[in-house]
């Protein structure tokens, strides 16, 4: 394992604060038996949805603490798993929980600047409930776009609608949500992106994607637990780059 240069965060930064909140609430560490892409965590496909990972370089995007990059890393002959996080607090609880597996790297960094700094540099990319969610698309897919390899493929799960059942976004917009509290004990919000499917798409098209599938989960929730519908999107470079294609 190892571990990148640590990403410059302010004290305030509201994910720092959404990353401490995780550690307090999200210690279900150790590698687990599978990959999930639903929002509780249960039902649906797995890894498999990545397809076949020999000797490939891959990236989870906004990994948190690394468990699903580590299932990866630990379950798959790959070459190598970048788990990217930019909360110093899930990516300190990702090396002390992950730092003795050989293939995985742990980077403390903006998933942004990360992929644009390697262009060329992964096969596949992934992201659950993730940097898709809380980084603006326009900047994040193209840098996917960049450190992708011709052929690449970006594979994301994402809300299908707000939490509170609200409808999904129908233009490329964010929404602003609770990040916990600051270090100073003020609460924190941060931006979140929920979109609806074909909002996604135009996205993808107009960066140099070919979205390859689309497919949704829908978990009925249980006591204490409100229904959710999770959008699956698989997405994949195109081999040979258009420079006809406009940013969005």
């Amino acid at each position: 394992m190892t571990t990148s240069p640590s990403a410059p965060h302010a004290p305030g930064d509201s994910w720092e604060s959404y990353g401490r909140s995780r550690v307090t609430t999200d210690a279900e560490l150790g590698v687990g038996g599978r990959l999930h892409w639903d929002w509780y965590q249960r039902l649906g496909p797995g890894a498999e949805l990545l397809g076949d990972l020999t000797d490939l370089t891959v990236a989870e995007l906004g990994a948190g603490a690394g468990r699903q990059a580590a299932h990866v890393a630990a379950s798959f002959p790959v070459a190598r798993v970048v788990a990217i996080d930019s909360s110093t607090a899930q990516h300190e609880q990702g090396v002390a929980a992950y730092g003795h597996l050989p293939h995985l790297t742990l980077a403390h960094a903006d998933a942004t600047t990360y992929l644009s700094d390697r262009p060329g540099t992964f096969d596949v990319c992934f992201s659950v409930f993730g940097a898709i969610d809380f980084t603006d698309p326009h900047a994040l897919l193209p840098a996917i776009h960049t450190g992708l390899r011709p052929g690449g493929r970006l594979v994301f799960s994402t809300l299908a609608h707000y939490r509170t059942g609200r409808a999904p976004e129908s233009e490329a917009r964010p929404a602003t949500i609770s990040a916990g509290t600051s270090e100073r004990g003020t609460p924190t919000t941060m931006q979140r992106w929920v979109l609806d499917t074909p909002v996604w798409e135009k996205l993808l098209d107009s960066i140099g994607f070919t979205v390859a599938e689309v497919d949704t989960i829908r978990d009925p929730g249980s006591p204490g637990q409100p229904p959710m519908v999770t959008t699956i999107i698989r997405a994949q470079r195109s081999p040979l780059e258009s420079s006809t294609r406009s940013r969005p």
